[in-house]
């Protein structure tokens, strides 16, 4: 028997060499509209590219990159 699942979205961005995880707000956002949602409370985020989607444990995970603060 076929059984099929609905995947979460999951976004998570890196800052001060910690992982941090962020919720879905919206199935109807588009990914740059979750990063508009989250650059409110996270202002790096301003300036970060989205990179995925890519499946992994069941969740379709988005990653925040941006190059602020890295030199070289």
């Amino acid at each position: 028997m076929l059984v099929t699942t609905q995947l979460i979205r999951m976004f998570s961005f890196t800052e001060n060499g910690e992982e941090i995880k962020l919720a879905d707000p919206s199935a109807s956002f588009s990914p740059e509209a979750v990063l508009n949602f989250y650059a409110q409370t996270y202002p790096i985020l301003t300036t970060a590219n989205i990179e995925g989607p890519e499946i992994r444990d069941d969740e379709i995970q988005y990653r925040f990159v941006t190059t602020i603060g890295i030199k070289g």
